[in-house]
Order: structure tokens, then sequence, then C-alpha cells
């Protein structure tokens, strides 16, 4: 009987045992798995208390519209007028003996830049003398016939092909002394027997030469640029303005440029000239504003700019400039989402970013915002680093 009972207890320990094993791993698995962390939230949220923004120094308001001056963005490159750059070339082909300036160097309109050798200049020389002889002979005959005729002696014939010779003489001169006078040689000088075999290259305007494209001793086909000269005080900006900001920019509006290249210098013009067609690539139009240079900057053609085309003030929303932050190359506010007591949710939303004028900037949700939202207008530089360090912390 004793052995029964103890056959029996002895069983049933077993049992609680065998069953009270997996139960208990079970229970450690359950519990281990609840103390996982919720995942955090990186929807740009943050909740502060009332005492933590005092603290801190942050304030809420409204985003309010404020009369600033609505702006238009264009990007362009600085460029010279036509009629203030010049490509030095040759009327009569040559060998270059000598080049008398740098690149870089000033030069005045008139200055001589080089000079060429043309053995065929010594017979337009030649001709020359020879037709301003002959010229002389055919005047003296025109001005007996002319006398003839005054006193009713000559013959109407005669005087006629007097005449026609005399005029065709004349402009046969004219024509050789038009060509020497192009080619820099003086007709007066040939005349006194001073016969040449080079002329001067001169330039045509004044302004700083450009790149020198020949070499001493080189032979220079006619019509070929030697060297270029550009006049930089007349350098304007050509900006590329799309259709849909086309219909705003007016004749004198006002643009500051930014030169993209230079520390970001600043300069202000205006609009001076409006293309009536659109550019073939770009599909905009090719506006001319000139520049305000009185601290002589310089400013060389071929430097981009980024500009603000201002295009009249206007209301429209903003806030203060403490209010946006910067990062990555995006502009970032915080609008308050909600309030619970003491505490208040702040929300990180991406806007686009206007003119700033008298400590306010404007700004251009990329959502639409409902009516009475409020923002961070000061103090959003620490929401940002909280953000930011709640992300490292991840």
């Amino acid at each position: 009987m004793k052995i029964s009972i103890y056959t029996a207890v002895l069983g049933a320990a077993m049992t609680l045992v065998a069953c009270s094993g997996p139960s208990g791993k079970n229970e450690n698995n359950e519990t281990t798995s609840t103390v996982k962390a919720a995942p955090r939230d990186r929807s740009g949220a943050l909740e502060l208390t009332q005492q933590q923004m005092k603290n801190v120094g942050i304030e809420v308001g409204p985003i309010t519209l404020k009369n600033l001056d609505a702006v238009i963005k264009a990007s362009g490159q600085l460029a010279v007028p036509p009629q203030n750059k010049a490509d030095v070339s040759l009327l009569s082909g040559g060998m270059i003996s000598h080049i008398n300036v740098l690149e870089g160097q000033e030069v005045h309109k008139g200055q001589v830049l080089a000079t060429v050798n043309n053995q065929e200049l010594i017979k337009i020389e030649q001709d020359y003398l020879a037709a301003k002889n002959n010229f002389t002979y055919v005047a003296a005959e025109y001005d007996r016939q002319n006398q003839l005729q005054a006193a009713g002696a000559g013959t109407g014939r005669s005087y006629q092909s007097a005449t026609a010779t005399y005029k065709a003489e004349q402009a046969r001169l004219h024509a050789f002394e038009s060509q020497l006078r192009q080619l820099g040689v003086s007709p007066e000088k040939i005349s006194s027997g001073s016969i040449v075999s080079s002329f001067p290259l001169l330039s045509p305007i004044t302004g700083t030469v450009g790149k020198i494209a020949a070499n001493t001793g080189a032979y220079v086909q006619p019509g070929t640029s030697v060297m270029e000269v550009v006049d930089n005080s007349k350098i304007h900006c050509d900006l590329i303005v799309f259709e849909k900001d086309l219909m705003a920019v007016k004749m004198g509006q006002k643009v500051d440029f930014q030169l993209t290249n230079q520390q970001n210098m600043v300069i202000t013009g205006r609009i001076n000239g409006i293309n009536k067609s659109f550019e073939n690539e770009s599909k905009g139009v090719v506006v001319h504003a000139e520049i305000d240079n009185r601290q002589h900057q310089n400013l060389i053609p071929g430097m981009y700019v980024t500009a603000l085309i201002s295009t009249g003030a206007k209301m429209t929303p903003a806030l203060p400039a403490d209010a946006v932050v910067r990062t990555a190359g995006r502009q970032f506010i915080f609008l308050m989402t909600g309030q619970n007591g003491d505490r208040y949710t702040f929300k990180k939303v991406e806007v686009g970013t206007g003119v700033s004028e008298l400590g306010y900037v404007a700004i251009q949700p990329i959502t639409e915002l409902s009516p009475g939202t409020k923002a961070v207008t000061k103090g959003a530089f620490y929401l940002e680093s909280k953000l930011s360090g709640s992300d490292e912390e991840d």
C-alpha cells in the first residue's frame, strides 16, 4: 500500500516537471518580445512642453501676409553688345611681320596692333600712281573742252567725251585711294614717292585685346580674324526667362545679379531689352539687362549669374527670417499641429522661399496649408537641432 502511494506521488511530480518546463520557456520568450521599443516617428514631428518652449525662447505665430516685392528667378551669362566686340581681320592676305600687343592689353581705336607684309600692295600703289598721272592729263583736257564750250568754239561731241572720261578716271582714282586707306596706307604718302610693302593692322574700337590667333611670320588669308578686341564698359547680362514668367517681365524693372563663381558677389541692373522669339533649346526668351558697375568690378563676358527680377510689390505669405531653417540645400519651417494642455506638437515641412525684405522672407508651401495655421516664428533652429539629434541617436 505504501509502495503504490509513493509511486503515484512520484509520477505526479514527474508529470508536473514535464509540463512546467516548456511553459516556462514560452513565458520567457513572450516577455522578451514585449520589451522591444516601438519604432520612432520619423515624419518630422516633435513635442515640447510650454516650459521647454519658454526656456529656449520658442515663439509661435500665424503666417501673415506681407507687402513684399515679387521676384522672378532667372539665370544667364554676362555678354557685350555686338558693337562693343570686334574681330580684327585682314582685307588683303599677307604675312604678319610684327605683333605690337599682348592679350589683355588695353588699346584705343586706331592703334596699330600688328604689321602685315603684302607684295600685292606694291601693285596697288603702282596702279594708283598711274591712275593719278592719267587723271592729271584727263582733267586738263576736260578743262580745255569746258573753256571751248563756254566760248562756243568747241563741239558738243568732244565736250561730252571729255566729260565722260574725266568722271570715269576720277572714280577710278577715288577707288584706289579708298582701297589704300582701308589698308591703312596714306595716298598722300604714296603720291610723294614713298612706296611701302606693308600695311598696319589697326584696332577698330577701344577696348582690351582678347585671344590672338596668329603668330609672327604666319601667312593670314583675307577675312581671317587675327585677334579680337572687347570693350567691357558696356557689359550686360543675357537672362533666360521662361514662358510662365514672361508676362510679368517689363522694361526698366530692377534686377539683382549674383555672380555664381565670384563668392556670390551681388550687383544691380535694370531690364533694357526683351527678345520676341523663343530659344530653341531652352524654350525661354532672352531678356537683356544693363549692369550698374559703378564700382568697376572685374566683369568678364561669359560669367554665369543668377538673377532676381523685381516685378512689383504684392501681398504674399511671409515669416520672419529666423523661422526658416536650411539643410541639404532645402528650406523648412515648423508648423504647430496640436496642443494638449501645456504640451505642443510641431511638424517640419518643406517650403520654397522668395524675396527677403525688412527681416521677413516670402514662403511658398509645397503643400497647401489650412487657414489659421501657426508656425514657429523664433527658435526654429533649436527644433531642427533637436530633431537632428534624435535621428542620430536612432
